[in-house]
């Protein structure tokens, strides 16, 4: 396939109500079995499909020419945690109001999507990164029965890690228990205060039998094992969604021996064609089963990619032009690679350009289920089904969303990003905290920001950028507009009222 350009559709406005009402009532013909499969900070370059060279990606490439892509997909925030939140609740992170302390995100009484697809006769299961707690208290109790978890959001089953698989506890998880866990060997946190060990997260010690099952450079290959057995044991004619997280290429960057070696751009690369192939075991259980058909599948990632010194002396940059990287709430840490295929359903072969969040996720799979949501579910998701089924006519299902920067948020409006002040939301360029490469070693390009990412004497004291025109965010065009700067702020505030 050719690299991909950069596709834009200029948007009108309209509010988010009117963006649910306009997509009512169109309906897919018939109910599919649902696999949405996330990536953990891959970036918008980081597939072959999307533009990378030293890299190589068959097997989700071949799932783009088999479905469309969109190349205007947002995560709603520019790290894993929120995005996961905002995927199964259709919620934006930030509108729980309060900090995350290692027990269950999900309040009792959320609707939740695996929930509805599981009372509307689909079998659900979560595989991979849940990294959205455990219980009701506070620090979890490794050592006990996990509950309520995925579970008791809807899941039938679950088995992955319980964190990222840079944080303790460094096990798998299956439905409430720890694998392999002996009450003889308890596992014991050691935070990262205590010790100078891990990954800055601090470490899991004791249960050595339990650690042993989970080597580090075998978990996505593990994942991939394990969903495509439960695809294989799912009866026919009964519907299912399949909830696949897989960690790579997020840190540490630990591919399989099989995969060591194997591409042109070090480890990270190696790391993305492991996933790459993780990813074509589950797609040939499906063709195996005789599903493919029947199957809606979608690939993404939770954010942008993080650059890595390594990786890009080899002349790979994870999000390719895109200004900032993961924790940003510029481009770089929102726009991510997405597909979606349904043969007969979902044309072949066709990019669009119209805007998508992941927010949008518990929508558009409840659509294509045929369930209806009921009144306060997913507050912040449209219903994307009809864009999908007709990207070439279709109007744009969502015109506007809020992208989440660690400490900041965007504002994206037709072909507008505004931000309420200067920087990147987040790590890039933050004047105090040394975080990853040097804004400076980056190269990135910005018309307010020095060398060091810090603003000039003469900067504006926010930040507009009109990605259709500009989509790697080179000129901030704040003073140009006042009055669009002045309808988005108040904008942005009316949103997070």
């Amino acid at each position: 396939m050719k690299r991909r350009e950069f596709l834009h559709t200029a948007l009108g406005a309209g509010t988010l109500a009117g963006l649910h009402a306009s997509a009512a009532g169109q309906r897919a013909p018939k109910q599919p079995n649902i696999v949405f499969i996330m990536a953990d900070d891959l970036g918008y370059n980081d597939l072959s499909c999307f533009g990378a060279e030293l890299l190589k990606t068959p097997r989700i490439d071949r799932l783009a020419e088999e479905g469309t892509v969109w190349t205007d997909a947002h995560a709603p925030a520019s790290v894993c945690q929120p995005t996961r939140y905002a995927i199964l609740s259709g919620r934006y992170w930030w509108r729980r109001g309060k900090p995350w302390q290692g027990d269950l995100c999900f309040d009792p009484g959320r609707i939740m999507l695996p929930q509805l697809l599981k009372d509307a006769g689909y079998r659900t299961a979560c595989i991979g990164k849940w990294h959205l707690g455990f219980g009701r208290t506070t620090p979890v109790d490794w050592n006990s029965e996990l509950k309520p978890g995925p579970l008791e959001i809807g899941f039938d089953y679950f088995f992955g890690t319980p964190r990222t698989h840079n944080e303790p506890p460094f096990v798998f998880v299956e439905n409430h228990h720890v694998v392999g866990l002996d009450p003889d060997d308890p596992i014991r946190i050691i935070p990262n205060k205590e010790t100078d060990k891990g990954y800055g997260h601090g470490i899991s010690v004791g249960a050595e039998r339990a650690h042993e099952l989970r080597p580090e450079d075998e978990v996505d290959v593990i994942l991939a094992d394990r969903a495509e057995k439960w695809v294989k044991d799912q009866r026919r004619g009964e519907p299912f969604f399949l909830y696949l997280t897989y960690l790579a290429p997020h840190i540490p960057i630990a591919p399989s021996e099989r995969f060591q070696g194997t591409s042109d751009c070090g480890g990270y690369g190696d790391y993305i064609q492991e996933l790459d192939w993780c990813v074509g075991r589950v797609l040939d259980a499906l063709d195996r089963k005789g599903l493919r058909e029947d199957t809606l599948v979608i690939f993404t990632s939770d954010n942008g990619g993080v650059y890595l010194g390594k990786t890009l002396a080899k002349g790979h940059r994870c999000n390719g032009d895109l200004l900032g990287q993961k924790t940003d709430a510029w481009e770089g840490g929102v726009r991510i690679p997405f597909m979606a295929r349904w043969p007969g359903k979902i044309p072949a072969g066709v990019e669009t350009g119209t805007l998508m969040s992941l927010t949008d996720i518990m929508a558009t799979c409840c659509s294509a289920a045929g369930v209806t949501m009921p009144a306060g579910a997913g507050p912040d998701s449209v219903d994307q089904l009809p864009v999908m089924l007709n990207p070439r006519t279709a109007e744009p299902a969502r015109r506007e969303m809020i992208m989440e920067g660690i400490f900041g948020r965007a504002l994206r409006s037709d072909q507008w990003v505004y931000m309420a002040r200067q920087g990147s939301h987040g790590m890039s360029g933050h004047p105090k905290i040394r975080w990853g490469i040097p804004y400076k070693r980056l190269e990135f390009e910005n018309s307010s920001l020095d060398e060091h990412g810090q603003p000039l004497p003469d900067a504006p004291p926010g930040q507009l950028y009109d990605v259709e025109k500009d989509p790697n965010q080179k000129q901030n065009v704040y003073d140009q507009y006042p009055e669009v700067v002045k309808r988005l702020d108040r904008r942005l505030k009316e949103l997070q009222e």
